[in-house]
């Protein structure tokens, strides 16, 4: 396999492999890697993340660590290219628990045994979430969970050392 192979995720699955060491030595995680075409040019989608959230410094070094690598190599196969180095957004779902351990004290609407639920996390682990519903902690194993989704809180912000109390309900399917 070359790096102009016309297989996008062949070429996504190298990059995530060359990628992966750059970007832990700059202490974050790699999230995900996503090539697609812009105009003449590839764009080169490369998300990042980790435990102590990702500060616009964390992003320029990750940028330039990540440019100098994939130069270096035949990667994006000598062809033009756009990179674009970024953490993930507030609409990524939550379907890895790294992702729901990065959401604590966030509000977040997810399904359970087929019924839509709002709740906000309170810690995770491996093996499953603690949500703050209704007033009351209940935990929950990721095999019963579907992806959660954080709820924008304009009227609230989360603190350091915010317990997670009274700002959950429990909500009809496709309710908002």
């Amino acid at each position: 396999m070359n790096g102009g192979s016309r297989h996008p995720a062949a070429r996504e699955e190298r990059l995530a492999g060359l990628l992966d060491p750059v970007v832990s030595a700059a202490g974050l995680e790699l999230e995900s890697v996503r090539i697609s075409r812009a105009g003449s040019r590839s764009l080169l989608r490369v998300v990042v993340d980790s435990d102590h959230g990702v500060s616009t410094d964390d992003l320029t070094e990750a940028s330039r660590a990540v440019a100098k690598e994939i130069d270096a190599s035949d990667a994006m196969g000598g062809g033009a290219y756009t990179l674009e180095v970024s953490s993930p957004g507030v609409d990524r779902p939550l379907t890895e628990p790294r992702h729901w351990r990065r959401a604590a004290g966030r509000l977040v609407r997810f399904s359970h045994d087929g019924s839509a639920l709002e709740g906000r996390v309170v810690s995770a682990d491996d093996t499953g979430v603690v949500l703050e519903i209704a007033g009351g902690r209940r935990e929950f194993g990721y095999s019963g969970l579907g992806a959660g989704q954080v709820q924008l809180e304009f009227d609230r912000l989360p603190t350091a050392d915010d317990d997670g109390a009274g700002l959950a309900e429990e909500v009809e399917p496709g309710g908002h």
